[in-house]
């Protein structure tokens, strides 16, 4: 399953045209999509004319008066087309979490749970760099950033991108984000010019499609309906089809190609296995139900691969790491915490303490 966030601080960017038409394009392609409005303008809902008294407020909000499980409120578009719908009380979240343990990564706690699910799932993010974006960007690898060929979505691309660098620094996840050209008027010598300086500065974060100006897409988002269900045969419909097409291509490698890359993983293999060390994690909470152990090792998860085992009161869990410090937290019973029998520590950007751990690898 590939989560992609679509994402860009600035509002009126084609971002929730691009959520939309790209959703329905990856499911004509025989995909199953989710597209998951987390923009508390719920301009993807409306575009679709989706109408419901619970979003994804109630599965993200611990104070919601109806508390659901993401699939309770997922609607049907068409085939292999569904949408997590939201709602202005969305905007309340950022507000509620403010003080919560772990809240960049609620949104990724629900999305575990439905692995398997879909094949492509789109977060259509809010025009800011609140919680609920950086909650967008911890749950997925992948970031579409919509800009428009003009002077001002150029200034603003760089700053766009040194956030998203920013983000994934403190979060310690990686992610990858590729630049997606919209509303290209190929009428104008100015277009041109912009496009070059996006390349100059982006040539190898660029997707190859270019989405056009067509008044069609706007014509069907009027209408509440994506662009394949309005006019597929469009210059709209054509390019995010294209744009379907091209992301689809990423899954798969050549032959030959895989061939040398297994080469360079066995080279890869054999160079760092010696700086590798087994150390186990030990936690003494012998009252506790269920406890992990996490850190900048895994990317911070919470899987069977992280929990730990219980012996005799005590906490386990065995993993290798590699040489260098590491950062790492448990987590009782759904609260995070340091390592109370470490005295070594750092605080996080989340006002919170991280333990440390020097790992060397026996010579």
């Amino acid at each position: 399953m590939r989560i992609i966030a679509i994402t860009n601080q600035k509002g009126g960017c084609g971002k929730t045209t691009t959520a939309i038409n790209l959703a329905a394009s990856l499911a004509a392609n025989n995909k199953k999509v989710l597209l998951i409005d987390l923009d508390p303008q719920a301009h993807a809902t409306l575009g679709l004319n989706i109408k419901s008294d619970l979003s994804i407020y109630n599965v993200l909000s611990k104070l919601a008066g109806r508390k659901v499980k993401l699939e309770e409120i997922i609607q049907n578009i068409d085939a292999r087309f569904d949408i997590a719908p939201s709602s202005i009380i969305l905007s309340t979240l950022e507000q509620e979490l403010a003080g919560e343990i772990g809240r960049e990564s609620r949104l990724w706690e629900v999305l575990e749970k439905i692995k398997g699910n879909y094949d492509y799932i789109l977060i259509d993010c809010p025009p800011s760099l609140g919680i609920l974006t950086i909650n967008a960007i911890r749950s997925t690898d992948e970031i579409i950033i919509p800009v428009e060929a003009s002077r001002f979505s150029l200034e603003g691309l760089a700053q766009i991108a040194d956030i998203i660098e920013l983000v994934k620094d403190r979060l310690k996840h990686a992610v990858d984000y590729k630049i997606l050209v919209i509303n290209f008027d190929s009428r104008l010598r100015h277009s041109f010019k912009i496009l070059e300086k996006v390349k100059s500065a982006f040539r190898n974060k660029m997707f190859d499609t270019i989405v056009h100006v067509n008044v069609k897409l706007k014509e069907a988002q009027n209408e509440g309906k994506h662009i394949l269900n309005y006019d597929k045969y469009c210059r709209g419909a054509k390019d995010y089809f294209s744009l379907s097409r091209e992301i689809i291509t990423n899954e798969t490698t050549a032959p030959s190609v895989m061939s040398a890359v297994k080469q360079k993983m066995k080279e890869i293999i054999k160079e760092e296995l010696p700086k590798i060390k087994e150390v186990t994690f030990t936690l003494v909470a012998p009252l506790a139900q269920t406890v992990y152990v996490t850190g900048d090792f895994n990317g911070w998860k919470l899987d069977d691969s992280s929990r730990m085992q219980q012996h005799n009161g005590a906490w386990q869990k065995k993993m290798r790491l590699k040489d260098g410090l590491h950062h790492y937290r448990f987590i009782i019973d759904g609260k995070w915490t340091e390592d109370p029998a470490n005295a070594r520590k750092e605080a996080n950007p989340y006002g919170e303490m991280d333990s440390l751990l020097e790992v060397a690898s026996e010579k």
